[in-house]
């Protein structure tokens, strides 16, 4: 199951460098994960400075 970045992202960019596979980047208002190529390891989570981020 992919992780998922709620509207409570602030846009700082701490969870795309903490990817290991590259499966973020920056979208339209926010960042995003593409589920396909997240592995699901969770790095993004710890790196996220607002809690935004979880298990889909």
């Amino acid at each position: 199951m992919a992780h998922v970045i709620s509207s409570a992202c602030i846009s700082c960019g701490s969870c795309e460098s903490e990817c290991p596979v590259g499966a973020i980047s920056q979208g339209d208002s926010q960042y995003q994960i593409n589920p396909d190529a997240c592995v699901d390891c969770g790095a993004c989570a710890g790196g996220c400075p607002v809690g935004a981020i979880s298990q889909d």
